[in-house]
């Protein structure tokens, strides 16, 4: 298993979740009475998990181990990129809005609750599931013989 490639496409999946997909479900109507589960944000949810398979398949088909635990610790990786680019992006902005490193400090304690909410639950399932059941569908490819590359 190469650590760089486990790390470096997980950040780009985060990337372009955060952009690209983003963008598409920004096609779909916003609620105009607010609420949690919108059209918007189910969609959005729907690209991210189409596009957390499709980096997990891309990460699995590089590898010599296709089965589900290679696929759920890629998916956790991508969870941990995911977090950990948002915890930087956060100190960054920060920092370049105020030009302080003191008040980088006070993102710190604010950070953990920010975790502590449903939404970093669906990120952790949009890297997690997909990559498990691509993992799981490879290993099954493979147990058949058939090719899981194509």
């Amino acid at each position: 298993m190469k650590i760089e490639r486990l790390i470096l496409i997980p950040f780009l999946g985060n990337y372009l979740i955060n952009n690209v997909v983003a963008a598409l479900a920004a096609f779909f109507p916003a609620s105009q009475t607010g609420g949690l589960l919108t059209v918007q944000y189910v969609m959005f949810v729907v690209f991210a998990l189409i596009a957390g398979a499709l980096f997990a398949w891309w990460y699995l088909k590089g590898t010599h181990m296709m089965d589900m635990k290679t696929g759920a610790i890629f998916g956790v990786v991508g969870f941990l990129v995911s977090v950990a680019t948002t915890f930087v992006s956060g100190l960054a902005g920060v920092v370049l809005q105020t030009g302080s490193l003191a008040q980088a400090a006070s993102v710190l304690p604010r950070f953990v609750p920010f975790l502590w909410n449903w939404s970093t639950l669906v990120v952790l399932g949009y890297w997690v599931i997909p990559a498990i059941l691509v993992g799981w569908y490879m290993q099954m490819k493979m147990a058949k013989g058939h090719d899981p590359m194509m």
